[in-house]
């Protein structure tokens, strides 16, 4: 993702058409070739494959990208943001990450297309973080290491016992931080990548059993209105919603479509 990555933090560095944006992809790009460069450190003959998880999906510069890894571009995706885990790997690592909606001190929170306030599921709040976590567990995949602000190490210390984080700025607000240099960002995120990998760090994957029960609040009624359209969805309140999942795929696709009905024009 690029709201996690050090030297971000306006909407403008996350969005096309703008100079700002330019410069923001390529310091996506390099530190998620940072973490490339440290798994293959610690494991030579290691397989790396990225999946570009901002926006488009069509964010980081294929040219600069360290040439050992492939690379998972544009939409639409079954899995979005993680699509490939279900290839067979044996670890994932979430670099760039930011906070759940509605964090308080997270630069650019939100969850998905930011229509969406708040989901739970079996109800514990989960954030990209969560909910991406969650998949690659389904693959029985864990997820070793996530890179962002301070905020991300609190909510992955909540949910992801035992993974291993580097936080790269502290946010004073939503569209303000204090972080490091780029250049010492990703020295920090090439040595904790290498040291999850080269450590066997034993981390389980993050298994969300089913049934599934899944809530999701959006930011205004009419997304509620749109998202009425799927089959089994039940309307709890103005801008609430429940679906009763018979697994966490399946919860985890009913928030992406509901995410996406809301960017429908009404």
């Amino acid at each position: 993702d690029i709201e996690g990555v050090a030297g971000v933090s306006s909407r403008d560095e996350g969005s096309r058409g703008n100079p700002e944006y330019e410069r923001a992809r390529r310091l996506m790009t390099e530190e998620a070739s940072s973490a490339v460069r440290g798994v293959f450190a610690a494991a030579p003959d290691a397989e790396v494959s990225i999946a570009d998880a901002h926006g488009s999906f069509t964010n980081m510069i294929p040219e600069l990208l360290d040439s050992r890894a492939r690379l998972v571009r544009g939409k639409p995706r079954p899995l979005a943001m993680i699509e490939g885990v279900q290839g067979g790997f044996d670890a994932a690592m979430f670099v760039g990450y930011h906070g759940r909606a509605g964090t308080g001190e997270s630069v650019l929170s939100h969850t998905f297309t930011g229509t969406l306030s708040d989901v739970r599921v079996n109800s514990r709040s989960f954030g990209e973080i969560g909910l991406n976590a969650a998949v690659a567990g389904h693959f029985g995949v864990p997820v070793l290491l996530v890179t962002g602000d301070a905020s991300v190490e609190a909510e992955v210390r909540n949910l992801l016992p035992g993974t291993g984080t580097v936080v790269v700025k502290r946010s004073i607000g939503q569209y303000a931080v204090d972080g490091v240099h780029p250049e010492r960002a990703r020295a920090m995120i090439e040595r904790a990548a290498s040291d999850v990998i080269g450590g066997n760090r034993q981390v389980p994957p993050c298994v969300v059993p089913g049934p599934v029960a899944l809530e999701v609040d959006v930011t205004i009624p009419a997304y509620a209105d749109q998202a009425m359209v799927i089959p089994g969805i039940e309307r709890t309140g103005g801008r609430s919603l429940a679906y009763a999942a018979p697994d966490y795929l399946t919860a985890y696709r009913v928030v992406r479509l509901i995410a996406t009905l809301s960017t429908v024009p009404m």
